[in-house]
């Protein structure tokens, strides 16, 4: 067996089965398990997806909001068990792999173009023709 392989099976037991998806840019939610005493609870985390890094099991994301004018970035590994889900609110256009340039800005220059959905064209449904 190759190196990569061995990894991968090595990894397998560690990795979630689902894996979100998410890209540079978007604003997302991440749902943190949280516990207390005995007791757990979800708490989100909203902001900007500014990296993205590593990959397999090592594989991290980092998230950065604004609370009370001051930046709060996270990083979050996309496999660890405390992450139970991330939720896309938006898609951000983006032009690069990593966005730390927002980290100098503020306000309004910290928002990103939306992506929207490519519109499928009005097409005659099938069977039908147009008159």
């Amino acid at each position: 067996m190759n190196r990569a392989k061995l990894i991968e099976i090595a990894e397998g037991p560690d990795r979630k089965r689902e894996v979100p998806k998410f890209e540079i840019g978007d604003n997302v939610t991440v749902h943190v398990r949280i516990k207390e005493g005995s007791k757990e609870r979800l708490q989100p985390f909203a902001g900007t997806v500014i990296a993205r890094q590593g990959r397999g099991v090592t594989e991290t994301f980092t998230v950065r909001r604004i609370v009370e004018n001051e930046g709060v970035e996270r990083v979050f590994p996309v496999h660890s068990p405390t992450v139970a889900k991330v939720d896309v609110v938006r898609h951000g256009v983006v032009n690069r792999a990593k966005l730390y340039y927002l980290r100098d800005r503020i306000g309004k220059a910290t928002k990103l173009r939306e992506r929207h959905a490519k519109k499928v064209a009005d097409q005659p449904a099938a069977g039908k023709e147009p008159k």
